[in-house]
């Protein structure tokens, strides 16, 4: 595989590391002293972890990894970005929690963790969007279960998140877009959605819509059994002006607004072995 994308949207990332770790958005004063970043229904969804082994794929800096840790579970973390990794060791050891962190690309993990399995690969929002090839995806996460394992996907909906315009409702661009997106003259990829008056050198990115549809059926295809599929009108950042912010990162549109789903989850389950 061409990985010109891989490395584009690595020197993105590397670029705003810093600037992620020290704003508002992320709070990683709120999280040292013992605020945690997960959702609630994230907690309920996963039940509970204490003794697990839990891998988090495209872990940026770690502050959810490691929130997992606190619940009890044995946490590795893997992000593409070096400077991410090394922050979120740093931030590791400011909150005293153990964890492992490595620098791997997503389809690289299996073979940079040697084979490992896992209970639980965990994965949040803004994640797929950075990936060209959904099955291949699909197909490390079958392999770093273990039997019985479970994977728990949160994410953007595609369908808010790819298909509407940036300042209404308005469908503005294709549900089925095929190939890439490629965001090279985006004034707003200056910034970053953590601090909107920051400002960077590397601006273009490479993404790819993953629908709903095409994630189900990936997972399904390497023998995963879905266990649910949650639609929710939640997102964690504001998506458009008129949205209203019910909690942190709990951003909806308001009552006299369509209610249309911004955010999901998944879980799926690797069978037992007969």
């Amino acid at each position: 595989m061409d990985d010109a994308w891989f490395e584009l949207n690595r020197a993105w990332w590397d670029e705003r590391v810093a600037t992620h770790v020290r704003s508002d958005f992320y709070g990683v004063d709120r999280f040292l002293e013992g605020w945690s970043p997960l959702r609630d229904y994230e907690v309920a969804e996963a039940g509970d972890v204490e003794g697990l082994d839990l891998v988090h794929l495209q872990c940026h800096f770690g502050m959810d990894t490691l929130a997992w840790a606190r619940l009890g579970a044995r946490v590795v973390g893997v992000d593409l970005s070096a400077p991410a990794v090394d922050a979120a060791r740093a931030l590791a050891a400011r909150a005293g929690i153990e964890a492992e962190f490595v620098i791997a690309n997503v389809y690289d993990t299996p073979t940079t963790l040697r084979g490992r399995a896992f209970d639980r690969v965990y994965t949040g929002i803004g994640a797929l969007c950075w990936l060209p090839d959904i099955d291949r995806w699909a197909a490390v996460v079958a392999e770093l279960l273990r039997p019985g394992g479970r994977l728990h996907l949160v994410e953007f909906h595609p369908f808010a998140h790819w298909c509407l315009s940036e300042t209404d409702l308005q469908v503005k661009y294709s549900y089925f877009h095929d190939g890439p997106w490629t965001w090279d003259d985006d004034p707003d990829a200056a910034s970053s959605y953590a601090d909107l008056d920051a400002t960077f050198e590397h601006t273009d990115t490479v993404e790819w819509n993953h629908g709903i549809g095409a994630i189900v059926t990936a997972l399904a295809g390497t023998g995963l059994r879905i266990e649910s599929l949650v639609e929710r009108p939640t997102l964690f950042m504001q998506r458009w002006p008129f949205q209203v912010e019910h909690g942190h990162q709990d951003w909806r549109n308001p009552p006299d607004r369509p209610q249309i789903p911004l955010s999901f989850s998944l879980i799926a389950s690797k069978p037992e072995q007969p």
